[in-house]
């Protein structure tokens, strides 16, 4: 069922309005008439698990991190190295 109100009743009877869109039915605030907004509950989103990403870095081996960068790459100076060998600046 719909409820409707007008805003002066509204701001009156918050309180009751709220727990009458928190128990299913639908609340809406009018002016003159004519509906302008529609009051309903929040959807709460599920709280994240704490510590979800812990220990990812362990299943990645340490080579992974501590191997050298490739050799065509120069990051420092902007440059890299093509299939000929040639090292030139970035395009």
């Amino acid at each position: 069922m719909t409820l409707q109100v007008n805003i002066a009743e509204a701001k009156a009877k918050l309180s009751s309005l709220l727990d009458q869109a928190l128990a299913g039915e639908e609340v809406v605030i009018a002016r003159a008439g004519k509906p302008l907004a529609r009051l309903v509950p929040v959807d709460l989103r599920e709280q994240r698990k704490a510590g979800a990403w812990r220990g990812w870095a362990a299943h990645i081996p340490t080579e992974a991190f501590l191997a050298p960068m490739d050799a065509d790459l120069d990051a420092a100076e902007g440059k890299y190295t093509d299939e000929f060998g040639i090292a030139s600046p970035k395009p």
